[in-house]
């Protein structure tokens, strides 16, 4: 038995032609196999679609009622058909996604995998760094960053804040003490990160626009996955972002210490250049993002 959307096909071929031959020669498969198909939908119609003789071949009224009706059949697959090619085409190709490293690793690339798992044309191209990149300069398509932007070449969409911890191991809490202001960290260990970008410290951020730099750097580092490990390892404290560290504070690992100094949260954006008329991909990407990093934001 056919296929019945081929015997579709054939038959509406064979209604538009003067002979099974004709129909034949625009299928390219041979008369029999459109006799065959006209036999086979009669049989399952119990209706008959054309009179035959000797000398020609007849469609009958009930034919042509059902030819109409299959051509318009025909016309729906097709066209959803080709809306599912059109939306393929305009998921397909590159997105050039930029993330913090731990952010990218662990929360965007699952976002982007599950994306070109269900587009396959989709290739996702995923730069991780701690540094924010000029993503206009290097054609990146969507970023992601904690913290101020200020470019007005950007499309940013705000998702939600991000805390700021200082911690400390419970090893370096028992040998030093805890602190009870943020003054109190100069004269205790402490990590550093520093800034890839000028290669100076950051300095550590308070409430009521508090900043101070420690003066007793324990280790210093330039990724702050890193400085997390030292933390940990009682090496010194740490201020850092909070998706960094609750899993640590969740474990018993790290401590929190001067809660009530913590300064304001970081803004978490996604964002993605303002030039031209925006790609479906893109569109798509940036959309899927901002659903699903709103998980980084808690208090």
């Amino acid at each position: 038995m056919q296929d019945r959307l081929e015997l579709l096909r054939i038959f509406t071929a064979a209604a538009s032609a003067t002979t099974f031959r004709e129909a034949a020669a625009r299928l390219g498969v041979s008369p029999q196999a459109v006799t065959r198909a006209v036999r086979e939908l009669e049989d399952t119609l119990g209706e008959t679609l054309f009179h035959r003789n000797t000398r020609s071949v007849q469609i009958t009224r009930y034919g042509q009622d059902f030819a109409a009706q299959a051509q318009t059949a025909l016309q729906t697959v097709d066209g959803l058909f080709d809306a599912s090619s059109a939306k393929a085409a305009e998921m397909g190709g590159i997105v050039r996604v930029t993330a913090p490293s731990h952010v990218g690793r662990t929360y965007v690339m699952p976002v982007l995998t599950a994306l070109m798992q269900q587009h396959p044309g989709l290739v996702a191209d995923l730069r991780l760094s701690d540094t924010p990149s000029a993503v206009v300069d290097e054609q990146i398509d969507v970023g992601v960053r904690v913290g101020f932007i200020g470019d007005n070449r950007f499309v940013a969409r705000s998702i939600g804040t991000v805390p700021l911890w200082v911690v400390g191991a419970p090893a370096l809490l028992a040998r030093v003490g805890e602190p009870k202001t943020p003054d109190a960290l100069l004269a205790l260990p402490v990590t550093t990160l520093i800034n890839r970008t000028d290669g100076r410290a950051w300095s550590w951020a308070f409430r009521s626009d508090t900043q101070i730099q420690p003066r007793h750097t324990a280790f210093v580092t330039d990724d702050p996955e890193t400085e997390v490990q030292a933390a940990c390892a009682g090496l010194g404290f740490t201020q850092t972002s909070e998706y960094l560290l609750r899993p640590h504070v969740e474990r018993g690992e790290l401590v929190r210490v001067l809660r009530r100094f913590e300064p304001p949260s970081w803004t978490l954006h996604v964002y993605r250049p303002q030039r031209g008329p925006v790609p479906t991909r893109v569109r798509v990407v940036f959309d899927a993002l901002v659903a699903h990093l709103k998980v980084l934001c808690r208090t």
